[in-house]
């Protein structure tokens, strides 16, 4: 039967005791040096000014002790063989000695027992906001992701932590938040093309006098809603593969797929400027060409009769920059984070011919992100958009 792995809290315990006692023990262990060094050194025998000094296990001085415990002053001592007296210094210092390594064991293991202790409870202290943040995170699901960590105290590791996975919990309800708007919007998109293909197709039959002509006209209608939805489902499958991020990249010039984009997309009667200079990046040719058809499209699309189209290209500050920018409606500030989210169309007005998806901006968003490219947007005083791509430069 496999043992259990010993717990965070079990392994700093066993650290702290077992630091503590190797230290105590080193510490004993030169306490007992010295002092056994200073016992056993040398040993006194004296009688007024004058002294013999023996060593251990030394007896070439008894000579001197002899004559030292026969001079007047120790004569009347009671023990008077100087080999006596140096073995009962020899076994005080013994005694001693072993009194103290008993002692100083006692101590050491008492002191061990109680560092283990202390560990223990030092260690679940330091480490509850730890098991806060695993009862926490275990019980968060995708319905609960507004709930928080809130771990308070010193700024420290644990703190940090405890911030960072708040962070990222508000990314991932952020994430959730708008994958479910995504998935609402766009359900509600292929819900009308839907319904009105539905409706198109009883109307169809329930005319007891149509005629070749009406049914003709009906699937000409029918066949203009599945172009739509068509386009639509284009649209989401390019920003989901954007989103997935890429997996190759290749050398791409801005200018070149700049100026295909603008001849292909045609100008409706609009002024366009282009100024195209060279502007090497590296991505997935198919995304960046899908990004700069939109960027014009969308240029042309939402704009104003005579009005103007700039698309310009350069190399600046380590950057290849894609800058698109028209005239049209009046913008405001509040509104300029918003285009870039799914479905999202700000004053219907600034759409010309109503075949926006809604989703342009937030593919060109997408692709951007998976590019590592920044994107700014700027309402223009006149009315209009300014959007510029800055991808890295090759």
């Amino acid at each position: 039967m496999r043992l259990p792995a010993p717990t965070i809290r079990l392994r700093l315990t066993l650290i702290y005791g077992g630091l503590f006692t190797v230290s105590a023990a080193a510490l004993l262990a030169i306490t007992y040096v010295l002092v056994n060094h200073q016992y056993t050194g040398h040993f006194f025998i004296s009688s007024g000014r004058q002294a013999v000094v023996a060593k251990r296990f030394d007896l070439t001085a008894l000579p001197k002790a002899k004559a030292l415990l026969r001079s007047p002053p120790a004569k009347n001592l009671l023990v008077a063989d100087p080999k006596i007296e140096l073995a009962a210094a020899q076994g005080q210092s013994d005694a001693a000695l072993h009194k103290l390594f008993v002692d100083s064991a006692f101590a050491l293991a008492v002191m061990a027992l109680f560092s283990l202790w202390l560990g223990w409870v030092i260690a679940g202290r330091a480490l509850r906001p730890l098991r806060t943040i695993t009862e926490t995170t275990r019980d968060i699901s995708a319905s609960s992701l507004h709930r928080r960590l809130g771990i308070k105290g010193p700024d420290d590791e644990i703190t940090q932590l405890g911030s960072t996975v708040d962070a990222l919990l508000s990314r991932l309800e952020t994430s959730f938040d708008a994958q479910r708007q995504f998935v609402a919007n766009a359900s509600h998109e292929l819900r009308t093309p839907l319904t009105l293909e539905r409706t198109l197709l009883e109307l169809a039959l329930s005319d007891p006098n149509a005629s070749i002509e009406s049914y003709r006209h009906t699937c000409e209608q029918l066949l203009a809603v599945g172009e739509q939805q068509e386009r639509l489902i284009e649209a989401l499958l390019t920003l989901s593969r954007s989103q997935r991020g890429l997996a190759d990249r290749q050398p791409v010039d801005l200018a070149a797929i700049a100026g295909a984009a603008t001849v292909a997309a045609g100008h409706d009667g609009l002024v366009v400027d282009t100024r195209l200079e060279p502007a090497q990046t590296a991505g997935d040719p198919r995304l960046v060409e899908r990004l700069v058809a939109n960027l014009v499209s969308n240029a042309i699309r939402h704009n104003v009769a005579d009005g103007e189209v700039e698309v310009a290209t350069e190399t600046r500050n380590g950057r290849a920059v894609l800058t698109v920018a028209n005239t049209g409606q009046e913008i405001r500030p509040s509104e300029l984070d918003r285009i870039f989210q799914p479905f999202q169309r700000l004053d219907g007005s600034r759409t010309a011919d109503g075949t926006g998806l809604g989703l342009g901006l937030s593919i060109v968003k997408a692709i951007a992100d998976a590019h590592d490219a920044a994107v700014t947007t700027e309402a223009r005083p006149g009315g209009g958009l300014r959007v510029s791509v800055a991808f890295p430069a090759l």
